[in-house]
């Protein structure tokens, strides 16, 4: 099947928050979203059918985790990863922020240290925060337009650290991590028992010829000190379906989690979860190919596009995800002048880059999980700005 990636669907009026938060942050609703990190794809026929087909049931009881859940995610990572996972492995959480935030509370107490490595998916921060959790940050380091891991910086700061928060693969930067990377972290983690957390939910987004590689695969040692964090939403456009797992090896990590989870229901999940997350891990690899296909042609117009139209703005071309790291220092313009510059001038509405923790400056966050015509009017908008009024003042 040939899925139309090109069709112009309009959200708005939908309780969507791309769209219809866009009047409550920026003043205006005629801006280009390109923002929050869902796509404006449909999500695929077959999840909506599974979710129709549960409708026409007229009892919304109380509902369990079937084993044809269980063996779609099964199945899905053992094809994609490799991965060999059996269901007593897995746990339902409603959403991986929700799930992060959970484990937080879980696996820590008040006061104890949590590591992130910004400029890193701006949760991470504030769950830690607002979780009364001592945040600190191990900035990543950024050299010929690609983010590594400062390791050398970890080890000097881990002390007393309880657990570190893995975006794998990156978000913003689309960072696909070199398994030398993983392996020297699931080390150093290791060492002094820091518990790692790793956000895989853009895993399933990895752009060929890259390479997802599950931070739990890594070593025995990852494996045995890891809570890995996993959804569909991201790659078949779902996230308001709030159906997310973990995968926990670990039999004492596992139970503890479990313990937690039980007490208050948090892993019961709704009636729609389980069969849509059925119908996309069972049906959607040849959707998934097609969209990525989509995803790196939006990602290479962008990229040519900048370079030939607004060459003082850059586009960190991701390896995972349809997100663009912009790097805009060379506008030589301050935090609400280029938040300005995009939004009231060029009519696009993106994520700042100090969002994601100062080491951000200067940067901004595109989402061009849309449709071509749509990216083309968004650029076209951009340029036309640029020449006015970057070209003007030189």
């Amino acid at each position: 099947m040939k899925y139309n990636f090109d069709e112009l669907i309009d959200r708005r009026n939908t309780n969507s928050v791309k769209v219809d938060e866009m009047k409550d942050i920026w003043g205006r609703d005629d801006l280009i979203p390109m923002w929050v990190a869902d796509m404006d794809f449909a999500t695929p026929d077959f999840v909506v059918d599974a979710v129709k087909k549960r409708c026409e049931h007229p009892v919304f009881g109380y509902t369990v985790k079937h084993d044809g859940y269980y063996n779609s995610i099964i199945n899905w990572v053992k094809a994609r990863y490799g991965m060999e996972v059996e269901k007593k492995h897995i746990n339902y959480v409603p959403g991986i922020v929700a799930g992060l935030g959970m484990a937080l509370n879980c696996f820590t107490a008040p006061g104890d240290k949590v590591v992130i490595m910004p400029p890193v998916y701006h949760p991470f921060a504030w769950l830690t925060t607002r979780n009364n959790r001592q945040l600190v940050e191990c900035p990543m380091i950024f050299e010929n337009g690609e983010y590594r891991m400062n390791l050398e910086l970890l080890r000097s700061i881990k002390k007393g650290v309880r657990v570190l928060i893995l975006c794998n693969p990156h978000n913003p930067g689309g960072v696909v991590w070199k398994r030398e990377e993983l392996e020297e972290l699931a080390e150093i983690c290791a060492e002094d028992n820091i518990l790692v957390f790793s956000d895989e939910i853009h895993a399933d987004l990895t752009l060929p010829p890259h390479k997802h590689l599950p931070f739990a695969m890594v070593s025995e040692k990852a494996k045995k000190n890891s809570v890995t964090f996993m959804a569909p939403s991201k790659t078949f456009n779902m996230p308001g379906v709030a159906a997310s797992h973990t995968i926990i090896y670990n039999d004492a990590l596992r139970g503890k989690f479990e313990t937690y989870l039980e007490a208050g229901e948090l892993n019961a999940g709704h009636v729609f979860a389980f069969p849509a997350v059925e119908a996309a891990y069972s049906n959607g690899t040849e959707w998934l190919d097609q969209c990525l296909d989509y995803i790196q042609g939006n990602i290479d117009y962008v990229d040519s596009f900048l370079k030939e139209n607004t060459p003082k703005i850059k586009a960190i071309r991701p390896m995972a995800s349809y997100l663009i790291w912009l790097d805009c220092r060379e506008l030589g313009l301050n935090h609400d002048e280029l938040n300005s510059f995009f939004a009231d001038k060029a009519g696009l509405a993106l994520n700042d880059g100090e969002m994601f923790g100062r080491e951000g400056a200067g940067f901004m966050r595109m989402n061009i999980g849309t449709q071509r015509s749509v990216l083309e009017r968004a650029m076209k908008q951009l340029a036309e700005v640029y020449n006015t009024v970057i070209c003007f003042s030189e």
